[in-house]
C-alpha cells in the first residue's frame, strides 16, 4: 500500500467516527497547548525582566559595603562605612572602562509643601546619576559638580512626589519643599518610568547634591553604596574587575582576604533571573507535558477499541492479500495523524492563551520556534509509541479466526 492510499484510509477511518476521535484529540490537544503557552509565557517573562534591567542600564554596575558580622550578629551592610570618598576619587582617577561613576546615600524623610505631604527617601547622589541610571529630565535642570561642591539644598523630583505635593497642578520647578525641617528648592522633575518588575514605584524619587545630605541631614563622610556604568555592555566584566582591584588596594585588601565591599553588574543580575525563569519554564513546561501521556493513553485504548470493532475488516484485508506490514501501518498511519491533528489544534490554541495572557500581563508576546517543532516531534513519537502495540496486535491476527468474529 502506497503513502497516499495509506493516509487516505487513515482519514476515511478517522472521520467514520468523528466525535470519538475529537474526543480522543482532547488530551493531545491539552498537552500540547499547556507546554506551548507554558514555555512562550515563561519566555516572555525571562525577556520582560531583561528589559525592564536595560531601562535601568544595561552596563550598570553596583558596589556596595559587604555584610558585617560583629560578635557572630550578621549587622547588615548600613552598618559599615567601607566606601568613602577617597575611593570615589581613585575610581574617577584610575577607571578605564568605566563612563560614569556616582555615589548615593539616602535618608527617610517627611517631604512637606503647604499643607501635603508624603513619606518619601532622599537620595544624595552626583550629577552623572541620571546616566548610569537613564533617568531622564521632564523639565528643569539636573544639579552640577558646583551644587555638589557647595552642599546646596536643591533637588530634583519623580512625578509621584509632584502629583503627592503639588496638589493644585503648580509648576513644582521654583519652589521650595521641606525635608523635615530642612528646606530644600525643586530645580528639575524627572520624565516619568513607572514600576519595575519587582513593583516599585520608579517615579517615587528625590534627587540631591550627595555632599548636602551627607553634611546638611546625616553627619557622615561615607556613602551607603555606588553606582558606575561601563563604557559599552560588553565592557562591564572588565570595569567589575578594574574597580575590584582599585577597591582592595584602597582598603589595604592582601591576597586571600575577603573583599569589605560587593560588587553586582546587570550581567548577573539578568543571567541569575534568566536562569531562575528558565528553570521555573521548564517545570511548568514538565508538569503540563503529563498530559500528553494521558493524551497518549487515550489513543492507544481508542485503538484498541479500534481494532476490535475492524476485527472482520482486518480478517478481509488479510485474505485478500494484505501483508501484516501494511495492516500495522494502516493502523500505526491512524494513530500518528491522530496525534499530528491534536498537536496542530494545541499549537493554535497555546499560541492563543500566550497571546491572551501576554496581553493581560503586559508582557511581550514571545513565540517558540523550538517549542513548537518539539511540540510536532513529540506528537509523531506519541502517535508512534502508543499505537505501535494496537497495530502490531492487528497484524498478528489470524485472518480465518478474524473473519469468523462477530
Amino acid at each position: 500500500m502506497n503513502i497516499g492510499n495509506l493516509i487516505k484510509v487513515a482519514f476515511s477511518s478517522l472521520f467514520r467516527n468523528k466525535m470519538r476521535t475529537a474526543l480522543t484529540m482532547l488530551g493531545i490537544v491539552i498537552g500540547i497547548a499547556s507546554v506551548i503557552a507554558m514555555v512562550s509565557i515563561g519566555q516572555a517573562s525571562t525577556q520582560s525582566v531583561k528589559s525592564e534591567l536595560s531601562s535601568m542600564g544595561s552596563n550598570m554596575i553596583m558596589i556596595m559595603p559587604a555584610r558585617q558580622q560583629r560578635g557572630g550578629v550578621d549587622m547588615g551592610m548600613t552598618s559599615s562605612k567601607s566606601l568613602d570618598n577617597k575611593d570615589l576619587e581613585s575610581l574617577v582617577k584610575n577607571t578605564r572602562y568605566v563612563a560614569d561613576i556616582s555615589p548615593m546615600v539616602s535618608s527617610n524623610k517627611q517631604l512637606i509643601y503647604g499643607n501635603n505631604n508624603h513619606s518619601c527617601s532622599i537620595n544624595g547622589v552626583s550629577a552623572s546619576y541620571l546616566n548610569i541610571r537613564k533617568y531622564e529630565l521632564k523639565e528643569g535642570i539636573m544639579f552640577t559638580d558646583d551644587d555638589v561642591k557647595r552642599y546646596n539644598k536643591v533637588c530634583v523630583i519623580g512625578q509621584t512626589v509632584v502629583n503627592e505635593l503639588f496638589t493644585d497642578g503648580e509648576n513644582p520647578i521654583g519652589k521650595t519643599i521641606r525635608f523635615g525641617s530642612i528646606p530644600m528648592t525643586v530645580i528639575g522633575v524627572l520624565a516619568e518610568k513607572g514600576q519595575n518588575g519587582m513593583g516599585n514605584d520608579q517615579d517615587d524619587i528625590v534627587l540631591a547634591p550627595y555632599t548636602t545630605i551627607q553634611k546638611r541631614f546625616l553627619g557622615i563622610n561615607y556613602f551607603n553604596m555606588m553606582f558606575a556604568s561601563a563604557i559599552s555592555e560588553e565592557e562591564s566584566e572588565l570595569a567589575a574587575t578594574e574597580i575590584t582591584y582599585i577597591l582592595r588596594s584602597n582598603h589595604g585588601i592582601k591576597a586571600g582576604q575577603n573583599d569589605d565591599f560587593d560588587i553586582r553588574t546587570q550581567e548577573e543580575l539578568v543571567s541569575t533571573i534568566s536562569s531562575v525563569t528558565g528553570l521555573m519554564t521548564t517545570l511548568l513546561a514538565a508538569i503540563a507535558s503529563i498530559s500528553l501521556v494521558v493524551g497518549g493513553i487515550g489513543i492507544m485504548n481508542i485503538m484498541y477499541v479500534t481494532v476490535t470493532e475492524r476485527t472482520k475488516e482486518i480478517g478481509l484485508r488479510m485474505a485478500i492479500g494484505a501483508h501484516n506490514r501494511d495492516i500495522k501501518l494502516q493502523f500505526l498511519s491512524e494513530s500518528v495523524i491522530l496525534s499530528l491533528i491534536g498537536g496542530v489544534i494545541g499549537v493554535i490554541l497555546g499560541l492563543l492563551i500566550s497571546y491572551v495572557a501576554s496581553r493581560l500581563m503586559k508582557m511581550p508576546f514571545v513565540v517558540s520556534e523550538m517549542a513548537i517543532l518539539g511540540s510536532f516531534i513529540v506528537c509523531a513519537l506519541t502517535g508512534i509509541f502508543f499505537g505501535w502495540y494496537p497495530a502490531k496486535k492487528a497484524a498478528n491476527m489470524d485472518p480465518i479466526s478474524a473473519l469468523r468474529y462477530e
